[in-house]
């Protein structure tokens, strides 16, 4: 089974004035980290929430002119056999890459194979063998255009 597995990150960023800068420099310092390697992450704000009220508050977190920043970090893992093992995946292969940010899996989706998907790739498939059948009579054709044209070539370095 393939899944979408989402992960948060605590990205600190020092320096900065608004939770607008901030959350900038942390997507682009992620970005760094994770590419070229992981290129295929994407990288989102995170949405907080207040703990007492559950108002929705801004991913960043400023003090002292240095801030925290809640980022989600969304990833497909293929050919996995249970939520945990897609999890620990993603973990391990972001974590890598992101050293000392601290990781928490947020959701895990499994992503269902679409039928229409199989059917395409069964018609690309015939249609892949029939380009093959008509590549080998124009290599064919090319070989005996090629005996006919290395002569010449020939005669022309004997002269």
């Amino acid at each position: 089974m393939d899944c979408r597995v989402v992960v948060e990150a605590a990205v600190p960023v020092y320096d900065v004035a608004t939770s607008d800068e901030a959350v900038r420099i942390a997507i682009s310092k992620t970005g760094e980290m994770l590419n070229p390697d992981l290129n295929y992450v994407e990288i989102n704000m995170g949405e907080r929430q207040c703990p007492h009220c559950g108002e929705t508050i801004e991913p960043a977190f400023i003090a002292a002119d240095e801030s925290l920043v809640a980022l989600e970090l969304e990833m497909t893992v293929f050919n996995v056999e249970r939520d945990e093992h897609a999890a620990r995946i993603a973990r391990k292969e972001i974590g890598q890459r992101l050293e000392n940010i601290p990781l928490e899996v947020l959701d895990i989706t499994e992503i269902e194979p679409d039928d229409d998907e199989s059917s395409e790739d069964d018609a690309s498939d015939d249609e892949a063998s029939e380009d093959d059948a008509s590549d080998d009579e124009a290599s064919e054709d090319d070989a005996s255009d090629d005996e006919d044209v290395l002569p010449e070539f020939e005669e022309l370095i004997d002269e």
